[in-house]
């Protein structure tokens, strides 16, 4: 993914979160998904029939905030041409507290064309349509077996989903007293042979609801010979069989199996967004431990390195959500800069003083931080990744880094 359209995606997540918590009272928040073959026409047709519709209201508040939505909506259709992914309103009285409401409008340009034209009221907006166009839909199932034990999941995008774990009854290789070797191995096989039985019906059961066109194929991880002998004996559904994507090496068969099957397998992965990310936290992790002084983390640190152009990767979390605030006094005796981490919706209410004067000190910029160091990054010819949390390294950068970390082209000193 280029470094641009990876800060388009991370703007278009949190623009989704920002939209997830603004509410309405009762339907009076309107969205409208508009696809590039829909005529302006027909939208504005039904918008004005849905406006006299709604003069039907009892409410006179609500009445009079679904009329203003939809009166905002045909204004802004009259003088406007669907870009080629088509085009989203949000619009309606957002409820902002204190009993009071503010009429709100977003708009969104996709990243993924429009299927179906879409007119929606409710107390919230309606965003599962622009929520799937983020999932990754990539699907890889993952198996991981022994003779003692299997365990199933899926590789979803970046996220890795536990589904089943089965244990066998097949006997140790010590026979007990009174079997003939002979018949101890008969025996032996047979439970073998039915463990695979059931661990093929359980793996077919979960990789067959998948969405055959998202579904890219099976990893089976374990030791020598176990996952051969599964392979060979044909245990999972004819159409999974054939799409068998490899085996490989794995020394746990529990739920932790299945994460070392995925960085086993990061070969035959390479080229998927997961496996970048994850070898670029790597790299990272192996300069912070080594004595080269190439790893910074921390915004003052990252930012002073950015300032000397000494950053060759910036590595940023996409699960930060962090602004710069310019504060000044209203008297002029202090003013400086502060980094706030925020929830998307939430309410600002603390307050700082001016530590001169003791008044409140006024907020006169506001800067997302992610938008701040990309354009910092970008003067200083500095790659930007953005990282997801969906896997443990991902969610350390977050979680023990504060989301900013950097890779140097050399030891800065800083």
């Amino acid at each position: 993914m280029s470094e641009q359209s990876a800060h388009s995606k991370y703007e278009f997540k949190k623009t989704l979160e920002e939209l997830r918590t603004k509410k309405g009272r009762g339907t009076e928040l309107v969205s409208l998904y508009i696809p590039p073959s829909k005529q302006i026409s027909d939208v504005t047709s039904q918008l004005k029939n849905e406006h006299g519709q709604a003069a039907n209201i009892k409410s006179k508040v609500t009445r009079d905030n679904v009329q203003g939505a939809l009166e905002s909506l045909l204004s802004r259709l009259s003088y406007m041409e669907v870009p080629e992914n088509g085009i989203v309103f949000f619009t309606g009285a957002v409820d902002i507290g204190a009993n009071k409401t503010n009429m709100e409008t977003s708009i969104i340009e996709p990243p993924q064309p429009i299927v179906t034209y879409r007119y929606h009221c409710d107390s919230s907006f309606f965003l599962e349509p622009l929520e799937e166009m983020l999932r990754d839909a990539k699907t890889y199932g993952l198996l991981v077996l022994d003779r003692r034990e299997a365990s199933v999941g899926l590789l979803v995008g970046k996220h890795i989903e536990h589904y089943r774990t089965l244990t066998s009854t097949v006997p140790g290789k010590q026979r007990k007293g009174g079997q003939s070797a002979h018949r101890f191995q008969q025996l032996r096989l047979i439970a073998i042979h039915d463990f695979y039985k059931r661990i093929g019906e359980a793996a077919s059961e979960v990789f067959l609801t998948v969405d055959h066109k998202d579904f890219e194929g099976v990893l089976i991880g374990g030791p020598s010979p176990t996952k051969e002998e599964f392979e060979s004996g044909d245990f999972l559904h004819h159409e999974l069989q054939k799409r068998i994507l490899g085996l490989f090496d794995v020394a746990y068969t529990d739920e932790s199996g299945l994460s070392e099957l995925v960085n086993a397998a990061s070969d035959r992965l390479a080229d998927i967004d997961l496996m970048v990310e994850k070898k670029l936290m790597q790299r990272f992790f192996q300069e912070l431990v080594s004595d080269s002084g190439k790893a910074a983390y921390g915004e003052t640190q990252v930012r002073e390195n950015l300032n000397i152009g000494a950053v060759e990767i910036l590595l940023i979390s996409e699960g930060l959500r962090a602004e710069r605030l310019t504060l000044s006094c209203p008297n002029g005796d202090y003013e400086d800069k502060i980094t706030r981490n925020f929830k998307p919706g939430e309410e600002e209410t603390s307050s700082i003083q001016c530590p001169v004067c003791g008044t409140n000190v006024e907020v006169t910029e506001r800067v997302d931080i992610v938008d701040e160091l990309s354009e910092l990054a970008d003067q200083m010819a500095t790659e930007v990744e953005f990282i997801s949390t969906d896997f443990d390294e991902g969610y350390q950068l977050l979680n023990a880094f504060g989301g900013i970390v950097a890779i140097l082209r050399f030891n800065s000193g800083v």
